[in-house]
């Protein structure tokens, strides 16, 4: 069921729970309850019906439109629908967060690797005054 990146390979259907650890290649949808740590090479989804509880969440790119607890690791993005309630860390390249999602945590604006994104051009910085 791993096809290209991006493409839907592993769904967690509704009424599915998971307990444990989840290695995941391929882009995942949650629709289920999951308690534990899930790493992805590519995007996770947690959909409106979708929990995932004392989680670390390691993907790609993450979406979530249900429920997590635990921190949120991304390569490059994370999504907060409308909503969605996070409460844990979110280390990431970009973060969206649309109106009415609910986010109790911190935000770092890194990458997975600790490193923090490249420096603005001079031309978006303030001239000095002498």
């Amino acid at each position: 069921m791993n096809g290209p990146k991006g493409e839907l390979g592993t769904i967690i259907g509704k009424g599915t729970k998971i307990d444990g650890t989840i290695t995941i290649e391929g882009s995942t949808r949650i629709d289920g309850t999951v308690t534990g740590k899930l790493d992805s090479n590519d995007s996770v989804t947690i959909g409106s019906t979708g929990s995932v509880k004392a989680a670390e969440i390691k993907a790609r790119t993450i979406i979530v439109g249900g429920k997590v607890e635990g921190n949120l690791l991304a390569d490059e993005k994370v999504e907060l629908q409308s909503k969605c309630e996070v409460v844990g860390d979110i280390t990431s390249k970009s973060l969206l967060v649309e109106h009415g999602a609910i986010f109790h945590g911190s935000s770092n604006m890194k990458d997975v690797a600790g490193r923090p994104p490249k420096p603005a051009p001079d031309i978006l910085k303030p001239e000095k005054k002498e």
